[in-house]
């Protein structure tokens, strides 16, 4: 009986290890870890090319099931490419350091008052220009202004990255993840905020208060010392705040009708690099690097 149930059990283990599933699960884990871990400082998404690469070598899944699921993806991918290319033309001509050194300055002294600025302002980022910008590039800024006021970061740091949370679901353009959760079901804009907008409101200042009270101690120093007034916005950076303006207007009518909203994205953030690189007279390839 021993030896039957041993066998039994042997036989059971090799059909489980010769499963497909079971090595798409491993394949999958394993790139999620080497996403994590980073060996070498090689980026991301080579670990994650390479898993995509083994299942198709391993005929795990079949390269036409790739190509569709990469193909549903093409919104998003449209959204990001559009969202992070506003992004980093933004950080080029200074508007996250312009916006960060400002609230630093009209803090008047508080850090208290601080806090509600880059609350404010991580918010404003979050819901018009996504999490990711927030998370990508006004992160960093805020993190050197507080740096060169010497206060201690970590409740600014934790404000960027609960914003970027918190409000991520005021429009459907302030996550990329909205736009694969609802994909083609994507509602309109008046029924999305319908849905969505008491809630995503109550987020934002649920988690304003519970942070406020976490670091209500940290928040009582003073800032004694102030940022000189050279981080001011330049016309190039004007331009910027006005290119993100238009970006918005166009994607809140773009939503309102219910279009995809990577296509419109993507076309508006190519017209605002041509037309603010052509102003500044600065060449554009850079940032597609």
């Amino acid at each position: 009986m021993v030896g039957k149930f041993n066998a039994k059990n042997w036989e059971n283990s090799s059909l489980f290890l010769s499963h497909p599933h079971f090595w798409l699960a491993l394949i999958m884990v394993a790139s999620i870890l080497l996403v994590l871990v980073r060996p070498w400082k090689i980026p991301e998404a080579y670990w994650v090319a390479a898993g995509v690469v083994l299942m198709l070598l391993f005929r795990l899944e079949p390269l036409s099931g790739v190509a569709h699921a990469a193909a549903k993806g093409t919104d998003v991918y449209l959204f990001l490419i559009g969202m992070m290319l506003l992004s980093e033309l933004s950080a080029k001509h200074g508007v996250f350091d312009w916006l960060s050194s400002a609230a630093v300055r009209h803090a008047g002294g508080s850090t208290s008052q601080l806090f509600l600025l880059v609350y404010a302002a991580g918010t404003l980022v979050t819901i018009f220009m996504s999490n990711d910008a927030t998370a990508v590039v006004f992160t960093p800024a805020i993190l050197a202004a507080v740096r060169k006021a010497r206060i201690e970061p970590l409740p600014y740091l934790f404000v960027c990255a609960f914003i970027a949370n918190a409000a991520s679901f005021v429009l459907p353009i302030s996550n990329p993840a909205n736009l694969v959760v609802f994909h083609k079901e994507m509602p309109a804009l008046g029924e999305w905020l319908l849905r969505f907008g008491l809630p995503a409101l109550l987020s934002i200042l649920t988690t304003f208060f519970v942070l406020r009270w976490i670091f209500r101690r940290n928040l009582r120093e003073l800032i004694t010392v102030q940022i000189a007034e050279n981080h001011f916005l330049h016309d190039h950076g004007k331009s910027m705040l006005a290119g993100l303006a238009a970006t918005a207007a166009v994607l809140l009518i773009a939503s309102a009708l219910n279009w995809d909203l990577g296509l419109p994205t993507c076309l508006t953030a190519l017209a605002v690099t041509l037309l603010v690189s052509a102003i500044s007279r600065s060449n554009p390839l850079p940032l597609f690097s």
